[in-house]
């Protein structure tokens, strides 16, 4: 059963930083398979960083260079580390793992006060 952990959510002012962490368990770990993603209020899903095959990263142009996302394979942990947080990055984050569908985590929220 795949399980995806997130934590490091919270509440913070413009400017400040946050790093949210996913645990996984019950796959095969990848690296390449995990991503975040993030939903605000009345707003679609969204990517906001992943790994892609072969290793490659893609962020969201919002994101791009105030995000990174890097992973501890013998952890099974996946990272995004935010830096500079606006109040437009305030929504649920959502850890990602993708193989033969789409699994995801329950989410953590990020409030960004201005």
């Amino acid at each position: 059963q795949v399980q995806l952990v997130e934590s490091g959510g919270g509440l913070v002012q413009a400017g400040d930083s946050l790093r949210l962490s996913c645990v996984a368990s019950g796959i095969i770990w990848s690296g390449n398979a995990m991503g975040w993603y993030r939903q605000a209020p009345g707003k679609e899903r969204e990517l906001v960083a992943r790994y892609l095959t072969g290793g490659a990263i893609k962020y969201a142009d919002s994101v791009k260079d105030r995000f990174t996302i890097f992973r501890d394979s013998a952890k099974r942990t996946t990272y995004l580390q935010m830096n500079n947080l606006k109040p437009e990055d305030t929504a649920v984050y959502f850890c990602n793992f993708r193989r033969d569908k789409d699994y995801w985590g329950q989410g953590t929220q990020v409030t960004v006060s201005s």
